[in-house]
């Protein structure tokens, strides 16, 4: 008998042994997700003045707002007209500036009879709305959806002041901290209904989406991304919302997003490429779809429920943001993650463990996760470039 229980105990620990030899020969084990990259190097520009207007807000000497018409962009230095030149006014909102002016907005014809002044980028304003309730975006690009395990694009509030285009991002000790790239547009009316987001002057601008990835695996439900768990909390951490140095005016909103490219790179090695033109839903089908979703305070966030927005309406406080592409650094927990933390929840004890085995495969994906050093580190650079809303670069600091 007690050769037989000998036998089995060793059986038993050559198939745990089995099992997590091919756990770690099979699972996948990437630093982060893989993306398809453009093969021409991304050219950034000033958008043409006859497609749109580049507007870029800074602080004047006298403390007052300077709202002007970028005409040109080279390093970290941008020429600009101040639109007080052209009759406007010290309005802080960027729209109502752009609606005093007396005259036509600068083409190259007219540019040459304005004085023009030069802005280093670091002294621009953030170009997000002014709020601290902004709607984010779910798994809104198809590879993304694909890497997410995602069937369908949501929504939820994202909360934070947006921040400028040279910032910086702390990666506190023991979270997963992830990268994002978006694109983002505010509107200079109220927005209830599609009606007036037809009617409403439209600001692109570039943006990022931080992620805290802790979060996620503690609160999201993976099989119903849309639950309103886990994403408020992910994403709202400070200085999550780092904004683009120009809000850009186009002509035609939709064909201007369908081309814009924006990629991210981090300490010079790229992880993201994408165009607008990929979004699932545009700008248009996400907005009339928050609309929509504005009736019930559902959304979870520092264990209180929220609504998606304030009075039922995109507010001229609140941002929209269109989701980010393939390349996040966050890949779902292998075999060898599994594996190790069922191991672990056994050797815990059990169903008489403290943890259940979902939480504790929950804690040993995020030990390895942190251990593996991929996500995010003091001393990085984030660098997110884009066609015609300028770049954003950050530091992340300790």
């Amino acid at each position: 008998m007690v050769k037989r229980t000998i036998a089995y105990s060793s059986l038993f620990g050559a198939v745990v042994i089995a099992l997590i030899f091919l756990a770690w020969v099979t699972s996948p084990d990437p630093k982060w997700n893989e993306a398809t990259f453009e093969e021409s190097a991304l050219a950034e520009s000033i958008a043409p003045l006859d497609e749109a207007i580049t507007l870029a807000q800074f602080a004047g000497e006298d403390g007052q707002i300077v709202t002007a018409q970028v005409l040109g962009w080279t390093g970290d230095m941008i020429t600009a007209v101040d639109l007080a030149e052209m009759g406007g006014s010290r309005a802080s909102d960027p729209f109502q500036a752009l609606a005093s002016i007396t005259s036509e907005p600068l083409n190259e014809e007219t540019a040459a009879g304005f004085p023009t002044l030069e802005v280093n980028i670091s002294r621009i304003l953030p170009t997000g709305s002014l709020g601290t309730q902004h709607i984010g975006t779910g798994t809104n690009f198809p590879e993304h959806a694909v890497e997410a395990g995602s069937s369908s694009v949501f929504s939820f509030p994202k909360f934070g002041k947006a921040t400028p285009a040279r910032t910086e991002v702390r990666a506190e000790p023991g979270i997963l901290l992830d990268y994002e790239i978006e694109l983002c547009i505010r509107f200079d009316r109220d927005i209830r209904s599609v009606e007036d987001f037809d009617a409403a002057v439209k600001g692109l601008f570039l943006c990022g989406d931080f992620t805290n990835r802790n979060a996620l695996v503690d609160l999201a439900d993976p099989d119903n991304l849309d639950s309103g768990y886990g994403f408020s909390d992910a994403k709202s951490g400070p200085d999550f919302f780092p904004t683009g140095p120009f809000l850009v005016v186009p002509k035609n909103w939709s064909s201007f997003i369908s081309e814009m490219r924006m990629t991210t790179s981090v300490n010079g090695d790229p992880r993201q490429d994408a165009r607008g033109g990929e979004m699932i839903l545009d700008f248009r089908q996400l907005a009339e779809k928050s609309l929509g979703d504005m009736a019930e305070p559902r959304f979870l966030y520092a264990d209180k429920f929220h609504f998606l927005a304030l009075d039922e309406q995109i507010d001229v406080s609140t941002s929209l943001m269109s989701g980010t592409s393939e390349g996040v650094i966050f890949t779902s927990p292998t075999r060898g993650d599994i594996i190790a933390g069922a191991l672990r929840y056994v050797a815990d004890g059990g169903p008489f463990s403290e943890n259940t085995l979902i939480d504790t495969v929950k804690e040993t994906f995020i030990r390895n996760e942190l251990e593996s050093g991929h996500f995010l580190q003091p001393g990085d650079v984030v660098h997110y470039r884009s066609s015609y809303l300028g770049d954003i670069e950050i530091k992340v600091m300790e």
